[in-house]
């Protein structure tokens, strides 16, 4: 009996071995969680803001001068943020009527081989019937946003900056090196879609992409698989505003 007692406690003793092992290996094994030090307070303020409107803490990207989500909108850690979200599509605050009638749009040295692209897209947002949006380039003075190449890496083909403070989104990034192999039309589509984010639309596919829960544009609900504004489609998206984009468009700013 002595002996059988002994063997008992002998295989318990083992059994719990392999199991704070076990345990140790499933603890070491998770992914460890890239924690976001801020020490500016207005980024802090920028940041949660972030949190505020849906986006989950490890989508966003930590970058030098602005926090990235989504893969191609911008956050600026010295954003003017809205002291009222009231008005809201999808992320942020609308642009105000005063600005939206006339955002003025400088083109960086950078970017002038693809003026004929960026007249493209200023193109397809001017000519919505029934709304406010209204895009102009100026070549010197102030302006509302700056367009500019900038190496964003492999899949990143641009990025846009949402409205703040009443006003555009300030901030066009374009992955030119990139894209430079699209066609003439893909190239203005991009272009043309990091604008929308300039004036506050977000990615209609957003929950096909598992992004954060977005409000709906009143009275133009849904999906649409023809949405120029459908993200992760660079080189293969639609290239013109679609019925929905223009509605959307309409009601946002009529």
């Amino acid at each position: 009996m002595k002996n059988k007692a002994l063997l008992m406690l002998a295989l318990l003793f083992v059994v719990a071995i392999f199991a704070i092992v076990a345990c140790k290996k499933a603890i070491d094994s998770e992914p460890e969680i890239q924690t976001i030090t801020l020490t500016n307070d207005h980024a802090k303020k920028v940041y949660n803001y972030i949190i505020g409107l849906g986006f989950p803490a490890h989508q966003i990207i930590d970058q030098r001068d602005a926090f990235i989500v989504e893969g191609d909108i911008r956050f600026p850690k010295d954003m003017v943020l809205p002291k009222a979200v009231a008005e809201q599509y999808y992320t942020g605050s609308l642009v105000a009527t005063s600005w939206v009638t006339n955002i003025r749009l400088s083109v960086d040295a950078s970017m002038t081989s693809m003026n004929s692209e960026i007249t493209s897209a200023i193109g397809q947002w001017n000519g919505i019937t029934s709304c406010a949006i209204n895009w102009t380039i100026v070549t010197s003075g102030t302006y509302d946003v700056l367009i500019t190449d900038t190496n964003l890496g492999t899949g990143v083909c641009g990025q846009g900056t949402f409205p703040s403070g009443g006003k555009a989104g300030n901030l066009i990034y374009i992955n030119k090196a990139y894209i430079a192999g699209n066609t003439f039309a893909q190239r203005a589509r991009t272009i043309c879609h990091e604008m929308g984010h300039n004036v506050s639309f977000r990615h209609t596919n957003w929950f096909s992409r598992g992004e954060p829960t977005a409000t709906d544009v009143p009275g133009v609900p849904g999906t649409d698989a023809l949405s120029l504004m459908n993200g992760g489609q660079c080189n293969s998206g639609a290239t013109t505003l679609s019925t929905k984009d223009i509605q959307a468009a309409q009601a946002l700013y009529p």
